[in-house]
């Protein structure tokens, strides 16, 4: 899965899974872009560490011109752009009586409108092997909680941006597909939270994924391995929706 001298722009790449997908694409042989809002500066260094170049952008997805200058501002630093990592989420629950248009606008800014904008602005960029990687949920299938209206509906969007993206770009040699991870350990979701035993007695394999096993798909989609792999919806999920 070797992508040497490629170059990455991952969303919401400073921590969790997007950091995750940072580091594994270094280590497979890419330089690294990601968007941040907080602090940056573990994933930075864990890029460097691996011999790779890297640029830490501040760029809120809501915003929908800071998507754009985000993009603009990783080709202009590390000039060019291979691969692009829609990570960046916005993760808004509760009963659907407590949520209004503001919670409504700011899920679907960061998890809807935040890739349709980065991929606009990439396609300039994108030749013949560019990768768009979307990383969506599994409660887009299988909501098994109260509260996910909002998260889900756009996390079901990716699905047919997704698919419509894939027959769009696919003869200009570009694939896009959409990564459904499951519960996944991260500081937002520790495996050691109040309802992680109820979570994972939904999977087949009975825990959480490690960030670095959603990561790995990832590299996968971004290689060439995968080069006839475009459209579809992987799941990372432990048998979650089986």
């Amino acid at each position: 899965m070797n992508i040497e001298g490629k170059v990455a722009l991952v969303t919401g790449g400073s921590r969790g899974i997007g950091a995750a997908v940072a580091a594994r694409l270094a280590r497979n042989g890419a330089d690294i872009a990601v968007t941040y809002q907080n602090n940056a500066d573990d994933v930075v260094e864990r890029v460097k560490g691996l011999g790779r170049r890297v640029v830490a952008i501040r760029a809120d997805s809501a915003d929908a011109a800071a998507v754009t200058a985000a993009v603009d501002e990783a080709v202009g630093t590390l000039r060019r752009l291979d691969i692009l990592v829609n990570n960046a989420g916005a993760y808004i629950i509760g009963p659907v009586e407590e949520l209004g248009v503001e919670e409504f606008d700011r899920t679907f800014d960061v998890n809807v409108r935040a890739p349709f904008l980065a991929v606009k602005a990439a396609l300039p960029h994108l030749g013949d092997g560019g990768r768009i990687i979307s990383i969506g949920s599994n409660v887009a299938e299988r909501a098994v909680f109260p509260g996910f209206s909002l998260y889900s509906a756009s996390k079901a969007a990716l699905v047919g941006l997704t698919k419509a993206l894939a027959r769009e770009l696919g003869p200009r040699g570009i694939t896009v597909n959409l990564v459904r991870p499951g519960a996944t350990d991260t500081d937002l979701n520790p495996a050691d939270g109040p309802y992680s035993d109820v979570i994972r007695g939904f999977t087949a394999l009975g825990r959480y994924a490690e960030a670095d096993e959603v990561a790995a798909l990832v590299a996968f989609l971004a290689s060439g391995e995968a080069r006839y792999i475009t459209g579809t919806q992987l799941a990372v999920d432990g048998g979650f929706t089986s």
